[in-house]
């Protein structure tokens, strides 16, 4: 109103009250759109500074993105960096605690882009410190370690990279993830040397990665599928157990779905040789097995029941054209 009057000392004072007032999330979108509407004589950076940087003042976003990232990771509450994981994660993939967050055609306009070289950084640096856990309780026995201690820190670095690996599963960027961890022998050749208690931790990224990949989440090659599965599919096997009663995040049925339909995406040969497998397995493990069952059953008409219908087809044309 004031504008349009052309009142110069009430443009003045609303801009005062602008600056000192506090806004909400709507009302700020308000006064940034009215104030860039106006054509006003008088400068609006002292109000909009609260919104916004000058480029000189401004910091790179990524810069910011490692250092918090870096900050849970080493966070010594745990229940703090449990909060603060849910809370960056929540802000990274754009979910909001109100409105839709839409821009009108589905399109998520809160979603934060992250340079994937930054995940990717802390990917190696948790994968390393579980290295480096592993070696030390190979020896724990004879080294007086605390073996609660060490059990901790081994389930501290495996969660952190457990929601790195859900991020990069959320921005779509998970597939080079698949090749590191399935290039982790040392890692695979360290678990399996150490008591399940201190290790069982580690396999919920492998089974993370089934049900991505199992759902469709990540799209990698079949090669390199099978080679997830020869590095730790063994070693998921063997945990399963410890996994179930012990990981109260653990999604059983997720998991074995997953595992199955993972597995259904290669090809028939290697299907029968995994499924074959898991049948002997399964009936002396029981329930310490993961049960992918319907998998089996997919397979088990893939193989037999579907191959001896299309015989019986060929066979009837083979039948109607001699006639």
């Amino acid at each position: 109103v004031s504008s349009a009057i052309m009142f110069d000392a009430g443009i003045l004072s609303c801009l005062e009250c602008l600056e000192a007032m506090p806004w909400s999330e709507e009302e700020e979108e308000k006064v940034v759109s009215t104030l860039n509407q106006l054509d006003l004589q008088y400068s609006t950076a002292e109000v909009l500074q609260r919104v916004s940087l000058e480029p000189s003042t401004s910091e790179n976003p990524d810069g910011i993105f490692l250092q918090l990232l870096e900050g849970i990771l080493c966070a010594k509450d745990d229940r703090s960096r449990r909060e603060m994981k849910s809370l960056l994660s929540v802000l990274l993939k754009g979910h909001l605690t109100h409105g839709d967050g839409s821009d009108g055609n589905g399109v998520n306009v809160n979603k934060v882009e992250i340079n994937k070289e930054i995940l990717y950084h802390i990917c190696d640096k948790c994968i390393n410190a579980l290295l480096q856990h592993c070696m030390t309780a190979t020896i724990v026995e004879d080294s007086g370690q605390d073996r609660g201690a060490l059990m901790s820190e081994i389930a501290r670095e495996a969660d952190n990279l457990h929601w790195v690996v859900d991020i990069l599963i959320d921005k779509k960027v998970c597939d080079e993830f698949v090749k590191l961890w399935a290039d982790c022998s040392e890692l695979t050749t360290l678990h399996s040397r150490i008591p399940v208690m201190y290790r069982y931790e580690i396999s919920r990224i492998t089974a993370q990665l089934c049900v991505a990949i199992g759902r469709g989440q990540v799209l990698v090659s079949k090669n390199l599928r099978i080679s997830l599965l020869e590095t730790w599919l063994e070693a998921l096997y063997e945990d399963f157990g410890w996994m179930k009663r012990a990981c109260k995040t653990l999604d059983k049925k997720s998991m074995e779905d997953g595992l199955g339909q993972m597995i259904l995406t290669l090809p028939l040969a290697q299907q029968q040789s995994l499924f074959l497998k898991w049948f002997d397995r399964f009936l002396n493990r029981g329930d310490d097995c993961p049960n992918i069952q319907r998998a089996f059953e997919v397979w088990w008409r893939r193989a037999f029941v579907r191959r001896y219908i299309s015989e019986d087809r060929s066979q009837s044309q083979l039948a109607l054209y001699n006639s």
